[in-house]
């Protein structure tokens, strides 16, 4: 009797940094024969449909279905809207995702098998409970480092030891979080409480940015498999740590991954912006490795002051540069200086949105200024391209801190933005000969771990035969 094709339910949390890297895994897991229902919210479905003509149509294997994200029209142009995400997630997707895996757990209709595995990402884990009550397998993926999880996992007890919350006020300025060592981490180095991350940055005992962070990391044992992307040499001692007591499958680089086993036209976008594509003809027309590289990511807001610091801070580099500028990155509206478009303008290319991957692996780029999120981080160091660090959320400090300390592809910009250090910074990370090494080693390491025999490869392999054979855990 022929084995049931594995079917996965995935459950991104419905922003980019998360919706990215499920739907990759996800195309690896179809490619390997495992059908896959991808599960997004109306709200960011219309946007996809909106930035690209198709999107997220359903392929052989692959189906994409829908769920309200619980939040009104209202509440998204609210400043906290990520947070107000978490909460409405949390507290209101549960019944229609229940009621959606008992509809696809008995398979049959329109070809489709019965459910196997609920697959969120971090920041779901409700979808671990509603997995529980179903009776079904799961696995979860986290969306960013092991050592962002590693110290996420230890906010409760920075809780316990008094580290949180802040006294009051004066912490945050008064070099406090710089100046606090944190160095009984697992698997991590001493490490400041500025570092660790942004949710520390809180006075109140019932901040609930650190309350579902700390929930959310902690609650990843309800999983029956913990899916990082990230590769092993790359964190080698935290992941050790972590694989102390957790089942852990390293699967990262997953761009690298899906490009090795490329087949042919068989990609699935999910975009919430349109892409520029013309930018990549503009730098195929740069000299190699001659191009800056701006992008703070999809949820980074600045102040009409920082936009500028860091304008006049890229033209003073008297490179070329390409700086996505999203239409709601300046916080109340605002526009680059006109003075600096004219100065600017035979080597300025501002996009509102890329193919973020396609450009760091173009010849012309040389440098990537950053927010830090992982996605970005681990994309620039598959690609082999050295970073300038601006962090600004979550565990975005964390991952500043590996790159710039201890992989030396980093080089951090201070908070407050100067348009001189962000020159300087950007000359320093194009010119540094011992950066461009340790950012071309980490390229190779990441190759290495994609191949056949590599870690990750391996590792989803492993993943895909429990998914076949049935034996992730389904118990919590």
């Amino acid at each position: 009797m022929a084995t049931p094709q594995p079917h996965a339910v995935v459950v991104p949390y419905p922003g980019s940094g998360n919706i990215n890297p499920a739907l990759q895994l996800a195309q690896l897991l179809r490619r390997h024969g495992v059908f896959i229902t991808f599960v997004v919210t109306e709200h960011n479905l219309r946007r996809a449909e909106a930035a690209a003509e198709g999107a997220a149509r359903g392929r052989e294997g692959f189906r994409v279905e829908t769920i309200p994200d619980g939040l009104v029209d209202a509440d998204r142009d609210e400043q906290d809207y990520d947070l107000g995400l978490s909460k409405a997630t949390t507290h209101r997707c549960a019944a229609p995702l229940r009621e959606l895996v008992a509809r696809l757990r008995g398979g049959g209709a329109h070809g489709v098998p019965p459910v196997t595995c609920v697959l969120p990402t971090s920041l779901m884990s409700f979808t671990l409970e509603v997995a529980r009550e179903l009776g079904v397998p799961s696995m979860v993926l986290w969306g960013s480092s092991a050592a962002a999880l590693m110290g996420h996992m230890r906010l409760r007890e920075l809780k316990e030891r008094g580290y949180l919350p802040l006294k009051d006020e004066s912490c945050l300025t008064n070099g406090y979080l710089e100046k606090t060592i944190i160095d009984w981490i697992p698997g991590m180095p001493p490490i400041s409480l500025s570092d660790v991350s942004s949710f520390v940055r809180t006075t109140d005992p019932d901040d609930f940015g650190l309350w579902f962070n700390i929930t959310e990391a902690n609650n990843r044992t309800k999983a029956g498999a913990l899916v990082i992307n990230t590769f092993d040499a790359l964190e080698a001692d935290v992941l050790a740590a972590l694989r102390a007591d957790t089942r852990a499958s390293t699967v990262g680089q997953l761009g690298t991954l899906l490009r090795r086993g490329h087949h042919g036209d068989d990609s699935i976008e999910l975009s919430l912006w349109k892409h520029d594509t013309e930018c990549l003809a503009w730098l195929d027309a740069q000299d190699p490795g001659s191009v800056v590289y701006a992008n703070f990511g999809s949820l980074t807001v600045l102040t009409a002051d920082q936009l500028a610091e860091f304008a006049w801070g890229l033209a003073a580099t008297g490179r070329p540069f390409l700086w996505v500028v999203r239409e709601d990155l300046v916080r109340g509206g605002g526009a680059l200086p006109p003075e600096f478009l004219t100065e600017t303008a035979e080597r300025c290319r501002v996009v509102t949105w890329c193919p973020q991957e396609q450009v760091l692996r173009h010849r012309a780029v040389g440098c990537f200024l950053t927010h830090c999120g992982w996605n970005s981080m681990l994309e620039s160091t598959a690609a082999g391209v050295p970073m300038v660090c601006w962090p600004v959320f979550a565990e975005q400090y964390t991952n500043r801190k590996y790159a710039c300390e201890l992989r030396g592809v980093g080089l951090r910009l201070e908070e407050e933005v100067r348009r001189e250090q962000v020159a300087d910074r950007v000359r320093e990370a194009m010119e540094s000969e011992e950066m461009r090494k340790s950012a071309a080693r980490w390229k190779a390491e990441a190759e290495a771990a994609a191949c056949p025999g590599g870690s990750s490869h391996d590792n989803l392999l492993g993943l895909v035969k429990a998914l076949k054979e049935g034996s992730l855990n389904s118990e919590a």
